[in-house]
């Protein structure tokens, strides 16, 4: 007598296994929880504008007559920019660490979508919230006297330098808040970056500064973005070369140590 053997029935819709989203939708998501919560954090953002803000007026109308007399806020502004780029994507290393060190990003590895990119709503919400902190600081520039001559190409050419900078440097601050132990570690890792632009042509000609600082001041990276952006939009010579090869050079290694780190870190 033959044994009849049932096929299993098919999965019904409701104990189907939920196949996931794809990166694009899930990124989608992760930069509007990254800008909701730029939004929320008003004291953050309010900062990352006003401290840039006050270190302008502070360098035009107390020191610079003593750096360079009429016309210095035209010098200044380049660097000002730079400086706002930096405090804004520092908050990255500390939103990233957050995810971290509170759960978060366990949470998100046991869920159907690609978790990796939470890193894409930081960096590209910083991205946007930097670009508007540049515009305000810009705002005050103009209304206290910046007079840039630039073209409308000219213009472009700067903000592209600007919006490439900032990638760069929050790219570099995710990785810092990926290895930190802690919100506060990340956030004092990452205040080491923010010294750059005082290390350049962005405050002071660098002939002025000692011959045993001129070189180092001359090749790190932040530099040839400054002069970039400032022969762009005021004029005089630029370095536009090396400020993209250093812009470029910085995202592929930020970006490469991040692909490295991100499987290893344990989630605490």
């Amino acid at each position: 007598m033959s044994t009849l053997t049932a096929s299993p029935a098919p999965p019904s819709p409701r104990t189907a296994v939920p196949i996931g989203v794809g990166p694009l939708r899930s990124s989608g998501v992760f930069i509007g929880r990254s800008i909701r919560h730029s939004l929320r954090d008003g004291e953050g953002l309010l900062m990352a504008i006003v401290l840039p803000i006050m270190l302008m007026l502070l360098f035009t109308y107390v020191f610079g007559g003593a750096i360079a007399g009429d016309g210095y806020i035209d010098y200044v502004v380049p660097g000002i920019i730079l400086t706002t780029a930096g405090f804004g994507a520092a908050s990255v290393a500390v939103s990233v660490n957050h995810d971290i060190t509170r759960g978060a990003m366990r949470r998100f590895r046991t869920m159907p979508i690609v978790a990796s990119t939470v890193l894409v709503g930081h960096t590209v919400s910083s991205v946007i919230r930097n670009l508007v902190a540049t515009v305000v600081v810009l705002g005050v520039a103009l209304a206290v006297g910046f007079r840039p001559d630039a073209t409308v190409l000219e213009w472009l050419g700067a903000l592209g330098l600007v919006t490439l900078w900032i990638v760069a440097i929050t790219a570099l601050f995710a990785f810092v808040g990926l290895v930190a132990g802690s919100p506060e570690s990340a956030n004092a890792y990452g205040f080491g970056l923010l010294f750059l632009p005082y290390l350049s042509s962005a405050f002071a000609p660098i002939e002025t500064m000692p011959e045993w600082l001129q070189p180092m001041a001359t090749y790190q990276p932040v530099n040839p973005v400054i002069e970039s952006i400032r022969g762009l939009l005021v004029g005089g010579e630029t370095s536009t070369g090396a400020a993209l090869a250093w812009c470029a050079g910085i995202i592929a290694v930020a970006v490469g140590l991040v692909v490295w780190r991100f499987p290893r870190t344990r989630d605490r």
